[in-house]
């Protein structure tokens, strides 16, 4: 898996033709698909269940990056997955047992991640990190697309670097909203793994041009990190 990813939010797409959008972005050059899912009880908003994932599910063969922005999302990780979740992420702030779980999607056969909102502590996850593939760091208050990015989330970010190379597991480090050209050069400097956007992917139509972009701005800062990265080995 060669990194950094896009991961465009269907959330911004057409939904009057959700199949063929899923498509188009899969031909564009997408790398994961990203499906957010909420209640209007986690979050002030209704999406989508596994019934529409189970629809769009033939329209590409990417893997399917589920958010689960759901109250009590244990009711419903068996539904997800057998609908076509190859990731599903549960928020640490909406289950009481969070590393049971964790545990239920992975027996489920997905791989599980846990997102972290803006206004909650980092140290929420610190103690899920062996147990998790992925960790979503939310840069906007979750609930609607189109949001401004909030930069305080990157010392978040930061620390969550160094706790995971600490452990030395190989742990994804995803970030969502308010993802575009402008803010992913300030999230490649904390070498961000998977970046989902929405806005930055669906408007204009230029699909294949706006994840080009997206890209080519992940893609050039990161490299220059690894660059730093061996210069100080070499030291």
């Amino acid at each position: 898996m060669e990194k950094p990813l896009i991961a465009p939010s269907i959330l911004s797409a057409d939904f009057s033709r959700l199949g063929e959008e899923v498509r188009a972005v899969e031909s564009a050059g997408a790398d994961w698909i990203h499906v957010d899912v909420m209640d209007g009880h986690f979050v002030p908003n209704l999406t989508i269940g596994p019934p529409v994932i189970s629809a769009i599910r033939k329209y590409s063969t990417l893997p399917f990056d589920v958010h689960l922005m759901i109250a009590r999302p244990e009711r419903y990780v068996e539904d997800f997955v057998a609908a076509g979740a190859d990731w599903l992420v549960v928020h640490v702030e909406a289950s009481v047992h969070v590393h049971r779980v964790i545990q239920q999607i992975r027996k489920a056969g997905a791989r599980p991640g846990v997102a972290v909102n803006p206004g909650t502590p980092i140290s929420a996850i610190e103690p899920l990190l062996d147990d998790v593939d992925m960790v979503l760091v939310m840069s906007v208050n979750p609930g609607f697309g189109g949001q401004s990015f909030i930069p305080s989330v990157v010392r978040k970010i930061e620390v969550l670097r160094k706790w995971i190379k600490e452990r030395g597991r190989e742990v994804l480090i995803e970030v969502d909203g308010g993802v575009n050209e402008k803010t992913i050069p300030v999230l490649a400097n904390y070498d961000v793994d998977v970046y989902v956007a929405g806005t930055a992917v669906f408007a204009g139509g230029d699909y294949a041009g706006n994840i080009s972009r997206l890209r080519k701005a992940a893609a050039g800062f990161r490299g220059r990190l690894l660059n730093q990265a061996d210069s100080c080995d070499m030291d």
